[in-house]
């Protein structure tokens, strides 16, 4: 709801843009240091100390709502993303691999991503009458209470960091304990076992690792260019969809309704990613390409039940999203996993960076709708292109650079 709240403070779309740059901007500074101190130290250590900060910020927006408190939460909040984006994905992915269960990443972390997506359907369900009976401080309130119990549910994480091993070779963790399997490792459940928070190599060859194979490995940098190619362009719309919502004509306790199905159907996506994962890169495009296309033509209807259209384009791209960051993990060695993924997050930064400038000249020409329809063109682009890589390479033909 914050993008409501800041409209009734005052604040312009301009303002309003303004502060998703800040937002985007502070991730975006602090996004591969963090990936570097996760490959250096804890990552578990990481992922509870983040929305510990993202708490503190939204306890700043309702207690003292103006642009420069927003502004402050914003800075926080991208901190938060930046402490935890890198770290989780990695440590995911190393315990699966240490626990020989590494195939299920996508499924897993699409479950995951569908289970959070679920919380977050639970509480806009909730939105209308919260807000009507308690105003914006109680769905403050509930903000900072999901933040504390995320931070305790993290500290539960385990952490098996071993001795870190040479930059070109796999992960070696060492012989797995006894009973470890990869339902019980505490990745897909509630693991225990021995614990450590060991630390990987210094900070300096591990940034020189990551950025060497984010940079040179071929593997490495298409499935990185796959992430942000998925990743920027409605990680820009989710945040002006409420707007979007709003322009359909429908009062404000019904924006919550609508916001219900667009998270459903993004909840339902995450669940699709296992399957998904295992496609090949026709079938991958001609769901972007679908994507693309209906969710040009659920903003442009102007209408509540366009809102259905674009639910859908937000399912059929939080699973390419799941499927994407898969692949990179697949393509990503320790000990830089991390700071591998946090350089994709940072290139994501800025680009949707550009998605923020962008936006708010499109909205004041075209309104909302408007601008959605254009931020879809670039999906509808990269499924061509995708679609004409996989023809070169079924006829036999090198794919063009």
């Amino acid at each position: 709801m914050y993008a409501l709240l800041f409209r009734d403070s005052g604040l312009s779309v301009g303002q309003i843009s303004a502060l998703f740059a800040i937002w985007s901007g502070s991730s975006l500074l602090f996004e591969v240091p963090s990936g570097v101190l996760a490959d250096a130290g804890s990552r578990r250590r990481l992922l509870w100390t983040g929305p510990l900060l993202s708490g503190l910020g939204f306890t700043l927006w309702v207690a003292a709502p103006s642009f420069w408190a927003f502004a402050l939460g914003f800075l926080l909040w991208g901190v938060k993303g930046a402490l935890t984006s890198g770290a989780l994905e990695a440590l995911v992915y190393t315990e699966l691999d240490r626990a020989g269960a590494a195939g299920r990443y996508a499924r897993i972390l699409g479950r995951a991503r569908a289970f959070g997506t679920v919380g977050v359907v639970s509480s806009m369900a909730l939105a209308a009458p919260v807000l009507d009976r308690g105003g914006y401080p109680a769905v403050g309130a509930a903000s900072v209470a999901a933040c504390l119990l995320t931070a305790a549910a993290a500290a539960t994480f385990p952490e098996h960091r071993g001795a870190a091993p040479a930059p070109d070779g796999p992960a070696v963790a060492g012989p797995a304990a006894p009973g470890d399997a990869a339902a019980g490792s505490g990745v897909d459940g509630a693991g225990s076992g021995v614990e450590a928070d060991a630390a990987g190599p210094g900070w300096r060859a591990t940034l020189r690792t990551g950025l060497g194979a984010a940079g040179r490995q071929r593997a490495v940098r298409s499935a990185l260019v796959f992430v942000v190619l998925v990743t920027a362009g409605w990680g820009v719309l989710d945040e002006y969809t409420p707007l979007l919502v709003v322009e359909t004509g429908v009062a404000a306790a019904t924006v919550p309704l609508l916001l219900l199905v667009v998270w459903a159907a993004v909840a339902l996506g995450g669940l699709c990613a296992g399957p998904a994962a295992r496609s090949g890169p026709r079938p991958l495009a001609a769901l972007l390409a679908l994507a693309a296309a209906v969710l040009a033509a659920g903003a442009l209807s102007r209408r509540p039940a366009g809102i259905v259209l674009v639910a859908v384009a937000f399912g059929i791209l939080q699973v390419l999203e799941v499927v994407a960051g898969a692949r990179l993990q697949e393509r990503v060695s320790e000990p830089a996993r991390a700071t591998v993924t946090s350089v994709a997050g940072m290139v994501t930064d800025l680009a949707t960076l550009a998605g923020y400038a962008g936006y708010a000249g499109l909205a004041t020409v075209a309104g909302h709708g408007g601008a959605f329809a254009v931020l879809a063109v670039p999906y509808a682009v990269v499924a061509c292109w995708l679609l004409a890589r996989a023809a070169q390479r079924g006829s036999g033909a090198r794919p063009a650079r």
